[in-house]
């Protein structure tokens, strides 16, 4: 299976320079050709290479793998546009978002990220050191850094292309590993069940409960910040939001890795599978009170869903996603399903049976019943292969009236234009 590793450079302040001008003369002869494509409505990568390649490399001073790339980019970002206006991402067709991502040729950012293969970047690991191309030539002796884990399945493992991104000042390669998958388990004992929500972000049904409430209040301390810096609206205001930004969705991220490990593990210990809920498309389904947005919105129930499915599929336990409809008001005994069984946010009453828990705890039982019933008739493991680096955080909505199939053949991936 493919993992991406992400390691810091440290070049001193000339090889730096050398590549942030790379990256500029990269990304501005991509937009260039997107405005090409657009015009002509070349999509393809020969067919836009007749029109762009040699424009690209004598304007901008690429090389020949450099202005190859440059193309393909393109064409990838347009691809994944068709993909996300297919698949509903952007709105239905016609409105203010949809018009806004077709009306116009795709651009990139000035950092954004660009692709080097083996031609243009090599590796000597046991002095930490790569070697570059960059458009003021060849660029040796540059160093990178990372944990000795990282460094040691980098050197083992990695195959492909890497990605040369700058962030904040810090530079960063993003670079492909083919690790080796481990035997999947075919025969599972039984399911893990998996309740995802805002309040508890992770309800498992052997009761255990990863309480969101640290990183909640962490989201609401944060958005007040902001809110209070843009209003003021200063040069030390713009520099403490620029200091800010990120921080919270790092944050996230953590927890999401750490919540995902755990679960994996205790189902590979256990010799179960995980059931997990399809939650796609929630974000167009729902209706929300404008109190609710902001929270909604940063619910990272996808990014959870994919750490736990790629971490899952390297140690070879099967995934299963289920329909989630109306796994809040179903009990899980006797399986009664009625409005009024869900008191509250936290408790679950049956009123036909009088059976009593954790709301959390019984969806994720009720999930852990589907996924099984599933595997049984012989619905195979849907663990997607893993996200990448930058993965965009997942929709947000509430989980009730889902009219989601049983099983979700793929956990769709949103991916962003201007990476």
């Amino acid at each position: 299976m493919k993992l991406v590793l992400q390691v810091r450079l440290l070049p001193t302040p000339e090889q730096a320079a050398a590549l942030e001008a790379t990256l500029r003369a990269c990304n501005e002869a991509a937009s260039w050709a997107s405005e090409v494509a657009f015009g002509r409505s070349e999509f393809k990568n020969f067919a836009l290479r007749r029109h762009v390649y040699g424009e690209i490399r004598s304007r901008w001073g690429l090389g020949a793998q450099a202005a190859q790339h440059a193309i393909k980019k393109t064409c990838d970002a347009y691809a994944t546009l068709r993909a996300n206006l297919k698949a509903g991402n952007l709105g239905r067709p016609g409105s203010k978002r949809y018009r806004r991502a077709t009306e116009k040729p795709v651009a990139f950012r000035p950092q954004g990220a660009q692709p080097y293969d083996d031609r243009m970047l090599s590796w000597q690991f046991d002095q930490r050191r790569i070697s570059i191309w960059t458009t003021a030539g060849r660029v040796k002796g540059v160093a990178f850094t990372g944990s000795p884990e990282q460094l040691a399945r980098l050197a083992l493992y990695r195959k492909g292309e890497s990605d040369l991104l700058e962030r904040d000042g810090m530079w960063f390669l993003n670079a492909t590993c083919e690790v080796p998958e481990a035997e999947p388990n075919t025969d599972p004992c039984d399911f893990l069940g998996v309740d995802l929500g805002i309040v508890n972000i992770a309800t498992t049904s052997d009761g255990e409960i990863m309480a969101g409430r640290d990183l909640n209040r962490v989201r609401v301390r944060e958005r007040g910040l902001r809110k209070k810096l843009q209003k003021k609206n200063t040069p030390s205001a713009k520099r403490r939001l620029k200091k800010r930004r990120r921080k919270e969705a790092r944050r996230a991220k953590d927890i999401n890795h750490k919540i995902a490990k755990h679960v994996v593990a205790e189902a590979e210990r256990t010799g179960r599978g995980i059931a997990l809920e399809d939650l796609t498309g929630i974000r167009e389904r729902v209706r929300l009170r404008k109190p609710q947005r902001a929270t909604h919105s940063s619910w990272s129930f996808a990014q959870l869903g994919q750490f736990i499915a790629y971490k899952a599929r390297r140690v070879g336990v099967p995934v299963v996603y289920v329909d989630p409809a109306y796994t809040s008001r179903t009990c899980a005994e006797c399986g009664h399903i009625d409005k009024v069984n869900r008191v509250s946010q936290s408790w679950f009453a049956c009123r036909s049976c009088g059976f009593v828990d954790h709301a959390d705890r019984n969806g994720s039982r009720n999930i852990r019943a589907r996924a099984w019933e599933l595997w049984r008739r012989g619905a195979p493991s849907t663990a997607p292969a893993p996200p990448p680096e930058h993965t965009r955080r997942g929709g947000a909505g509430r989980k009730r009236n889902i009219t989601a199939s049983d099983v979700s053949c793929a956990s769709p991936v949103p991916l962003a234009l201007g990476s």
